[in-house]
């Protein structure tokens, strides 16, 4: 993803910050922790962090996710067996996507679904392939080097891998609604210049709609795992789905996490979300905004080497985690 617009300075991919100057400030910029919130009208069951963590990890596990990559293909079958081994149902999109350079990159989208013969569903979605490229890194003779990509991409499978398990496990959802997990393919092969050059598999996804399927919003998760972050809310999913906003906003203050997901606008940003937007697929992206980093406002870790388990939070998988829950059990026939 690539950043549109914010409401601070903000760097363009590429750009330097300074690492230590985020270790030196992160007081003032993480978010409160789960001591200082409150429950205002809870429901559903309990998001487990721990487990979201451990799949984070299990992915980075296998090395970076790059396109065309054995790490990639058996990340994938691995996500493709935890999704089945709690009951979803599992449909496939592959295709071979021409990325900016010419490349062509063997791409899978992985749609994931629960309860599968609900007409009412929500779409809860997020890459799963790594950057390979770590173009943002401080140190430049690792700008050719791979991300491992524990934040970018790892934490939004992960956190839906774990509703996928709360789901199955409680099975209290509305019976009139299914939730759609799908794991987009070719994000993160991209470059600023080139603005279709991002999200390759969400537009295909776009434009080749499952058979049977169709959904009332959609929900994007975009580095959802980092120290320190806070969710502002996105300016383009503003822009095409203002309704949806307000109901996750209004859901994480519900849940007891406003202080992750301030009201204020954030950036705008080109991500999988804008595909799913332009295809008629009302959507919100949940990603970080970090006003005080003027270099970087997606994070420190982003497009860097650093995006490891290191800086993989568990107060911030929980947030976004619950948040979701919130949603989904909010909502009534």
């Amino acid at each position: 993803m690539k950043i549109i617009s914010g409401i601070v300075a903000v760097a363009l991919l590429g750009g330097g910050y300074s690492w230590k100057l985020y270790k030196d400030n992160q007081a003032a910029t993480v978010a409160a922790d789960d001591s200082d919130t409150i429950a205002v009208a809870p429901v559903g069951p309990q998001f487990n962090a721990d487990s979201a963590y451990a799949f984070t990890k299990a992915q980075c596990d296998f090395g970076p996710r790059t396109m065309n990559s054995t790490a990639h293909d058996k990340c994938g079958e691995w996500i493709i067996g935890k999704f089945k081994s709690y009951g979803l149902e599992i449909r496939t999109q592959k295709a071979d996507l021409k990325g900016f350079d010419g490349t062509i990159l063997h791409s899978t989208n992985i749609i994931a679904s629960y309860n599968p013969k609900a007409a009412t569903r929500i779409l809860v979605c997020a890459h799963w392939d790594s950057r390979p490229w770590a173009d943002n890194d401080p140190d430049e003779s690792k700008h050719k080097e791979p991300v491992m990509a524990a934040n970018d991409g790892a934490s939004g499978v992960a956190v839906m891998l774990e509703l996928a398990r709360n789901l199955a496990a409680d099975k209290k959802l509305d019976k009139n609604y299914g939730v759609d997990f799908v794991c987009l393919d070719a994000e993160d092969w991209g470059q600023d210049s080139i603005e279709d050059s991002w999200a390759l598999g969400a537009q295909y996804f776009a434009d080749h709609q499952p058979e049977g399927l169709s959904w009332s919003y959609g929900i994007l998760l975009d580095m959802v795992g980092g120290e320190g972050a806070q969710f502002y809310q996105e300016q383009m999913s503003q822009h095409y789905a203002p309704d949806i906003v307000a109901k996750v906003w209004d859901a994480a203050s519900a849940a007891g996490f406003s202080a992750y997901f301030p009201t204020a606008s954030g950036g705008a940003v080109t991500d999988d979300h804008l595909p799913l937007n332009k295809a008629g697929i009302p959507t919100v992206d949940i990603i970080p905004f970090y006003r005080d980093l003027p270099d970087n406002s997606f994070g420190p870790t982003w497009h860097t080497t650093h995006d490891t388990m290191e800086h993989i939070d568990k107060r911030t998988l929980k947030a976004v985690g619950q948040t979701v829950i919130q949603v989904l059990y909010s909502e009534r026939s």
